[in-house]
């Protein structure tokens, strides 16, 4: 029945994670797989992943007994007695979320950087005599590796945990360089803790033969970086980028490629379809379309969805965000998307016109925002429409207090700082000032805390400056893009179809629920 229900209804998220359950009943695990990993894809808005981990008996019992001791820790053979490791290791969805999605949120955090520790300690123990390690163990471990990469390596470790870590790692490299047999177990410890793309044995590693087992950490961990980096200097430079602030942002993102997201995009739009969240169609009349900061290609991606007959030119300063980019949409197959590399305040002198532009999240990291906004628009047509997307100075209140906190501290856009300063945040997650931090989707991995906290420029605005930048380009306002619970009750303080592209009402809107534009104010204009 649950076959037939799929059948009819191929994006139902919870039909997808009821026959994948019943097949994990029934001994047939690849199966199950196959269907929880599309449980996950296709409820990647909803969170689904994190909701569904947390109702694990065991795990909810783990971290209940976390939260009583917090912020003491428990010791290792308290928390994960042998029967409570087993019965994480045997929970197929959990370690089917941990390779594919970042699991966020305080309590997962705090119970995956304490069993990640004893994995760890599990395998330093055991590196002689790995037969020891039970498969479903060695399943998990490999599985906690994946969600290090895929948070890249956010969670902070003790001192014993580094230690342990780095002479596995010297074991591995070890073994690497001698032509030794390198056991999963072993492999999977070194890549919950570091990208096995930057050992310096990766090419070496990459030549070997791995079970099947493996594969998907090999994959992601080396198969896909070293086609990245061999894939940027295929990448066309259309501009010169030597702004001194475009170059500071440029090394930002270099080296913290952002957001380095998993669920393909097109199945998140089939999840938004089912859930009536997606777009009805795409417009004819967009023929060209230029997406400014571009960053890794997911944008590009819901941009093709909608709009599948026009050309769309995607541009960066990032070339690693480029080439990820790049990777994702051959993988999927998408034709219409051109990427290369560009500061946008020299896109002038490309001699192309635009139907439609998109800077989302953007123009707020220059140095001037209005500048680059303004030499964007004169790359569209008359009629064309420009969707922006810019902080508002009222919803980052917890974002600002941070950067304060930062430049109080004197931490640095390292890996070290940034994991330091998220454990302070997080030792006081409970206080006013973070509450709204830690809600933040981009606090749970390195390169989204980066951009979040650290980034090297970030200008914050208001809708009376939106405004102001509107009347001067003689722009048409065509309304933001925001949740319908929030329309809802805008609509009920301001009734009727004018209102929604009201500027004034949104002001008035926004003074009263100051978490209106959390995220951006994302909206669209026209231009005359």
């Amino acid at each position: 029945m649950l076959a037939k229900a799929i059948a009819a209804d191929p994006w139902n998220a919870a039909c997808h994670y009821n026959i994948a359950t019943s097949y994990q009943a029934l001994g047939r695990p690849e199966d199950a797989v196959r269907h929880f990993k599309d449980a996950i894809a296709f409820g990647a808005r909803q969170n689904s992943a994190e909701k569904i981990t947390l109702q694990n008996p065991v795990i909810a019992n783990c971290i209940d007994r976390i939260e009583r001791r917090w912020p003491l820790p428990v010791p290792s053979d308290e928390l994960f007695p042998r029967s409570t490791l087993s019965a994480i290791a045997g929970d197929l969805f959990l370690r089917c979320a941990l390779e594919t999605v970042p699991l966020r949120g305080v309590p997962l955090e705090r119970f995956l950087t304490p069993l990640r520790a004893a994995l760890t300690g599990h395998v330093h123990s055991n590196v002689f005599d790995e037969t020891t390690i039970d498969p479903d163990l060695i399943a998990l471990l490999l599985a906690v590796a994946q969600q290090c990469f895929i948070n890249e390596y956010v969670f902070a470790q003790s001192e014993q945990e580094s230690q342990k870590a780095n002479q596995l790692r010297d074991h591995l490299l070890r073994k690497s360089r001698t032509g030794e047999r390198i056991s999963s177990p072993l492999l999977a410890a070194v890549a919950a803790h570091f990208p096995l793309h930057a050992l310096p044995e990766a090419p070496p590693l990459l030549a070997r033969e791995w079970p099947n087992s493996t594969a998907a950490l090999v994959r992601q961990q080396l198969i896909e970086p070293l086609q990245e980096s061999e894939d940027r200097a295929r990448i066309p430079l259309l501009t010169s980028v030597d702004d001194a602030v475009s170059l500071a942002v440029m090394r930002q993102y270099e080296e913290n490629p952002y957001p380095r997201w998993t669920i393909n995009p097109l199945a998140v739009f089939a999840g938004d379809r089912k859930m009536g969240a997606a777009a009805s169609g795409s417009s004819q009349a967009v023929r060209d379309i230029l997406l400014a900061g571009c960053g890794s290609g997911q944008h590009a991606f819901d941009a093709a969805q909608h709009y599948p007959s026009a050309q769309i030119l995607a541009v960066d300063v990032s070339l690693p965000s480029l080439a990820y980019a790049r990777r994702k949409t051959r993988e999927a197959g998408l034709s219409n998307v051109e990427y290369a590399q560009a500061d946008i305040l020299k896109l002038g002198t490309i001699g192309r016109r635009f139907d439609r532009i998109e800077a989302v999240g953007v123009l707020h990291h220059l140095a001037e925002p209005e500048q680059g906004w303004r030499a964007l628009l004169s790359l569209l047509r008359p009629q064309g429409e420009m969707r922006v997307g810019l902080y508002s100075e009222t919803a980052r209140r917890g974002v600002v207090a941070a950067r304060a906190l930062i430049a109080e501290r004197g931490y640095r856009p390292t890996a070290e700082d940034i994991r330091k300063c998220r454990q302070e945040i997080l030792r006081g997650y409970d206080e006013p000032r973070w509450s709204r931090l830690i809600e933040f989707a981009d606090f749970y991995s390195m390169s989204g805390c980066r951009d979040l906290l650290f980034n090297v420029m970030e200008h914050r605005f208001t809708i009376p400056r939106i405004r102001s930048f509107l009347d001067d380009q003689n722009l048409a306002f065509l309304g933001f893009e925001i949740d319908p619970s929030l329309i809802e009750r805008f609509q009920q303080r301001f009734p009727g179809a004018a209102a929604l592209t009201n500027l004034d009402h949104w002001q008035a809107f926004e003074a009263e629920n100051p978490q209106t534009f959390r995220h951006m104010y994302v909206y669209s204009v026209r231009k005359a």
